[in-house]
């Protein structure tokens, strides 16, 4: 079954996490929303459709990639899903068989929460799409289709995936889970609550004097971990391959990616991968987004005084979020100073930095921004900041890559990502 994963023009509402990666590429529970969607369908072969910035990406990481590719979307049925969409639970294999009778039902859409999560189309309709034109299109094509509720979520804001994180976590290991491994952990090892709510991955590294707590949902950690003695887990969490935790807090509702360095404590938040936090400082009902690096002491506050729902700037807009508990909207590539204090409902842009001021910083700065003791200013050397990137990206083994670096000079001020050469990629391997 083909599946095509497209943009609407409300994916820029889940800014800053959608400035640097499609919406489906956003975590929430065990893994991503494309993953569900896909285990969803049951796909066996998946294209995109969307920005074309973000395609160039996507090719780059997979030349075989169909993104943004006409040929390929016209060459069958294909049932085009909204990136923003989040499927009903359990999101697994079980699933599949029924989906695959959509094709022989002919076109026709699924709709949550009055918008369109699917649409079930033929190579004649699929003429008519573009990446451009790709939601127009798809609404003046439903009007003429049989519609049906699709079930799950649809992701209007970031604060959605956090708020959701919690209970996906715990479909997504139901969903996912094989009782032959679960409860398997080792000496040392203590476990508080039921065994069949805990995954341990064989090639997880784990000191004793470890806590998981499954009393109140599912631990999942995954390959290559490292867990440090005196760490403890509150389910439901997970913790993506190849991270380690230091002697860290992990609270329940906490999804993090992978290659992350985590100490402190973390509260219901998600973090997308290769981010930093190494060191105490809370972190609570927030999303960071990729190499990200909060400084020792950094504190995101997640609960106003008053008890009030907390709202979002962005602009001169003030979103309501309807939130009581909600932290820090944070982008790729930003970072912390010592110390740094964050307010409720924070959004950091990418490749934004902060500085220490000893008062709360803004609730809202703009990506190439430096915020300190003098104030808000312009980072105006954009090839720098990207050249210090392209250092952090290789400490984990990632390249700063032509397309994402076209991608990063797009969102600054003054970037232009057609003239400015691509900066130098360092070894970090040969210069340590």
């Amino acid at each position: 079954m083909r599946i095509c994963i497209y943009e609407d023009r409300l994916t820029d509402q889940l800014e800053p996490l959608t400035a640097t990666r499609p919406a489906s590429e956003l975590l929430c529970g065990l893994d991503s929303l494309g993953a569900k969607q896909s285990r969803h369908f049951a796909a066996e072969a998946v294209g995109f459709l969307g920005r074309s910035a973000i395609a160039a990406t996507l090719r780059e990481r997979d030349p075989l990639s169909p993104a943004n590719d006409p040929a390929w979307l016209r060459a069958a049925p294909t049932i085009l899903v909204n990136s923003r969409w989040l499927p009903p639970a359990p999101a697994g294999v079980r699933l599949a068989p029924a989906t695959r009778r959509l094709f022989a039902s002919g076109p026709a859409a699924g709709l949550c929460d009055g918008e369109i999560a699917f649409a079930v189309l033929d190579t004649r309709r699929l003429q008519s799409i573009a990446p451009n034109t790709v939601g127009d299109a798809l609404a003046d094509l439903v009007q003429s289709l049989p519609a049906s509720e699709a079930g799950g979520h649809m992701i209007a804001r970031p604060w959605d995936l956090v708020r959701l994180n919690p209970g996906q976590l715990d479909a997504d290991f139901a969903a996912i889970r094989h009782a032959s491994e679960v409860g398997h952990h080792p000496n040392g090892f203590s476990l508080v609550g039921p065994a069949d709510r805990l995954f341990v991955h064989p090639t997880a590294k784990i000191d004793p004097f470890v806590v998981a707590d499954t009393t109140k949902g599912s631990v999942w950690i995954g390959p290559d971990c490292v867990i440090t003695a005196f760490t403890r887990l509150e389910g439901p969490c997970a913790i993506g391959a190849g991270t380690h935790l230091l002697g860290a807090k992990i609270r329940g509702g906490a999804t993090l990616g992978p290659q992350c360095r985590i100490g402190g404590e973390v509260e219901c938040s998600i973090v997308q991968g290769h981010s930093n936090k190494y060191h105490d400082g809370f972190l609570g009902h927030s999303y960071l987004g990729e190499w990200v690096n909060l400084a020792a002491g950094t504190i995101t506050g997640d609960l106003r005084f008053d008890y009030r729902a907390i709202a979002m700037k962005r602009g001169e807009e003030s979103i309501p979020t309807g939130e009581m508990k909600l932290g820090a909207v944070v982008g790729d590539h930003v970072r912390t100073g010592l110390g740094v204090l964050l307010d409720c409902g924070t959004t950091l842009y990418p490749f934004s930095q902060i500085l220490p001021t000893g008062t709360l910083a803004p609730r809202e700065v703009s990506g190439f921004t430096r915020y300190g003791p003098d104030g808000l200013k312009p980072i105006v050397d954009v090839e720098a900041a990207l050249r210090s990137s392209a250092i952090a990206m290789g400490r984990r083994g990632r390249q700063l890559t032509p397309a994402l670096a076209a991608l990063y000079r797009g969102l600054a001020p003054t970037g232009d990502a057609r003239t400015l050469p691509l900066p130098p990629i360092m070894d970090v391997r040969k210069s340590a």
